[in-house]
C-alpha cells in the first residue's frame, strides 16, 4: 500500500503562514445532501463570531444540492463554492483546505450542524492556549437517533482503540500540511480517525469544550452504517500498517494489538484471525520486508 502525502508542504510555505486572511475556514464537502445542506449552511451563517470563511465543495452531486447551496450563499461573500466531479470525501476536504485562507480549519459535513457559539468558544480556547492542537465539543445526535454522544475522554491510548473525536473539530492548517492531509485511500470511512492519529501521535494538547455545540445527524444510509466486513478488513488492514508504531506503543505487544483489532468495531467482526496479520505487520513496518503476499481469508471466530 502507498500512503499518500499529496498535500504535504505544497500549499503552505513558510511565508504563507504569516499571511492568513481569515481566522478560521469552515470546510463543507457535499455529495447529494440537498435535503440537509440548507440547515448546515444556516448554522454557519448564524455564528456569533464573524471572522470566518466557508468553502463548500459540491463533490459531483447528482441531486439538487448545487441549487440549494447557491440559494443559501447568494450575496454572502464569506462563502466560496467549488463544483467538481465526484472525488470522495477526503479529496473534497483536502481541496477545500488547500484553498482555505484561515489559520484554523473546521471540517463540517453537509448534513450536520454547529451551534451559533461553536466558533467563538473554540477560538477563545485556541487564542489563549497556543499549544493546543485540537479543540472539539460535546456532540448531540439528531435525526434517526437522538441524545448526547457519550465518548471517553481523550488519551492516546483511547484513540488507539477507536475514534473518540468527532469529525467536526478545530485544528491549525499548518498541522494539516504536516500530517499530509486526509488520506484518500480510506474510501470506506475512518478517514477522520486516521487524520487524528496522524495529528496527535507525536503529542500535543487536546481540549474538549464541555458544552453541546456540534449536532451530528444519524441516518440509516450513512457511510459507516454501510461499511461491510470486506470494507472493514481493508480499513483495519490499512490503518494498522500505516500507524503500526502508534498501536504497538499503546499495547506493548502484537498479541494485544491483534486482540484490540478483533474487537475494534464489533465483537462479531473478528477479521484477522490469522497470526500472519500480526507477523506481516511487524515485518512490513519495522523491517520493511513483504513476508507474506496476502492474509488468510476472513472467517468468524468460533
Amino acid at each position: 500500500m502507498v500512503f499518500r502525502n499529496n498535500y504535504k508542504k505544497i500549499y503552505l510555505s513558510e511565508t504563507f503562514k504569516d499571511t492568513y486572511i481569515k481566522v478560521i475556514s469552515i470546510i463543507i464537502p457535499c455529495y447529494n445532501q440537498g435535503e440537509f445542506i440548507s440547515d448546515c449552511i444556516k448554522s454557519v451563517k448564524n455564528q456569533s463570531y464573524t471572522d470566518w470563511e466557508c468553502i463548500v465543495i459540491n463533490d459531483g452531486s447528482t441531486d439538487y444540492s448545487k441549487i440549494v447551496i447557491e440559494e443559501e450563499i447568494a450575496n454572502d461573500n464569506r462563502f466560496v463554492l467549488i463544483n467538481q466531479e465526484n472525488k470522495g470525501l477526503s479529496t473534497a476536504r483536502n481541496i477545500g483546505i488547500a484553498l482555505a485562507t484561515g489559520k484554523y480549519i473546521l471540517p463540517l459535513d453537509a448534513d450536520d450542524r454547529i451551534d451559533k457559539n461553536f466558533i467563538s468558544k473554540s477560538f477563545e480556547v485556541l487564542s489563549n492556549n497556543p499549544d493546543i492542537k485540537l479543540v472539539y465539543t460535546l456532540t448531540e445526535f439528531f435525526g434517526n437517533i437522538q441524545g448526547v454522544w457519550k465518548l471517553p475522554s481523550y488519551s492516546q491510548k483511547q484513540l488507539s482503540r477507536n475514534n473518540i473525536i468527532p469529525c467536526t473539530a478545530v485544528f491549525k492548517k499548518e498541522d494539516w500540511v504536516e500530517v499530509g492531509g486526509y488520506d484518500d485511500n480510506l474510501i470506506y470511512g475512518w478517514e477522520d480517525w486516521d487524520f487524528w492519529i496522524g495529528l496527535l501521535k507525536g503529542g500535543g494538547r487536546v481540549f474538549q469544550i464541555k458544552e453541546v455545540l456540534f449536532y451530528y445527524r444519524k441516518k440509516e444510509n450513512s457511510m459507516l452504517n454501510a461499511m461491510t466486513k470486506k470494507h472493514m478488513e481493508y480499513s483495519l488492514n490499512y490503518l494498522s500498517i500505516k500507524h503500526a508504531d502508534f498501536f504497538v506503543r499503546h499495547y506493548g505487544s502484537f498479541k494485544k494489538l491483534e486482540e484490540t483489532i478483533f474487537n475494534l468495531e464489533d465483537r462479531q467482526f473478528r477479521l484477522f484471525s490469522s497470526k500472519r496479520f500480526v507477523l506481516d505487520l511487524f515485518f512490513r513496518k519495522f523491517l520493511h520486508l513483504a513476508l507474506f503476499s496476502k492474509y488468510d481469508k476472513l472467517h468468524k471466530s468460533e
